[in-house]
């Protein structure tokens, strides 16, 4: 019995028989495809908008790139694109410092395939791994360069504990960084460029040194103190002697104590031992 296919049909047995490429982006990335058939030469077809579909000739290659905003993070976590950067202080000590740069990639279809051809294809960055590895060549070694360049403004314990100049060292870094993506590149692939960076910490054995100094003057600090509070005493007992007499003070020493009281009846003073506590 002969039946007459849909429409529906149809399509999927054109498409079977003539191998047709489909390439459909996610919400999240856009397309390019290059009619690459056996008898044609290789060359730009056209770019594809983020969820949109596409159906080119067979033979035809289709890649994908993310579209919107990216993450590069540099931190010590397994699923970090980068362990800790390193950074050198104005006073030569090396930090290190953890962060995440955000930025998206120009997706214009123009500067789309200029990328996708000067740098895409030689990382294969259209799979994860590829992408991973576009982005610390082009993303962290020129960030890790801003990052030094910028340090070099500051001492080591400015930056890991004066919040206002870490700021002003962060702010300086994206501006260092964004110049360098851009030359390192060889155009403007990478836009929206801003960072976040971690304060800077330096060597644990220079941190135990800092805390072990702070720690020392907090006792110095409290002993101070006591010494004040000491002398204080000492001249109320002086002036106390004065007044009283030296035994007159250990009187009013014992009665001030409890040691004894002092009971006036009468006319008459009785002078019994306190009770003991």
């Amino acid at each position: 019995m002969n039946r007459k296919l849909t429409p529906v049909a149809l399509l999927a047995v054109a498409l079977t028989a003539t191998a047709c490429t489909i390439t459909t982006p996610e919400p999240d990335q856009v397309g390019i495809v290059y009619d690459a058939g056996t008898f044609s030469s290789t060359t730009f077809q056209s770019c594809i908008n983020p969820g949109q579909q596409d159906i080119s000739g067979p033979g035809d290659a289709a890649y994908t790139y993310p579209a919107g905003q990216r993450t590069f993070e540099f931190a010590d976590k397994p699923d970090a694109e980068a362990k800790p950067l390193t950074v050198v202080s104005k006073d030569n000590l090396e930090m290190t410092v953890s962060g995440v740069a955000t930025f998206s990639l120009a997706t214009d279809c123009k500067t789309l395939q200029q990328f996708h051809e000067q740098i895409g294809l030689k990382f294969k960055a259209s799979d994860d791994e590829g992408w991973r590895k576009l982005l610390g060549v082009y993303i962290g070694q020129p960030l890790d360069r801003a990052m030094d360049a910028a340090a070099k403004e500051y001492g080591w314990k400015d930056l890991f504990s004066n919040p206002t100049i870490k700021q002003q060292w962060e702010q300086s870094v994206a501006k260092h960084a964004a110049q360098f993506i851009q030359e390192q590149g060889g155009a403007g692939f990478f836009t929206k460029f801003a960072v976040t960076l971690q304060q800077p910490q330096p060597p644990q054995g220079v941190r135990d040194a800092l805390a072990a100094a702070q720690q020392a003057l907090e006792e110095d600090a409290a002993q101070k103190n006591k010494n004040e509070k000491a002398k204080t005493e000492l001249e109320s007992i002086r002036a106390l002697v004065d007044v009283l007499g030296a035994e007159g003070y250990v009187l009013y020493k014992a009665i001030q104590d409890g040691r004894i009281q002092v009971i006036v009846s009468d006319g008459q003073v009785n002078v019994t031992p306190g009770k003991q506590q």
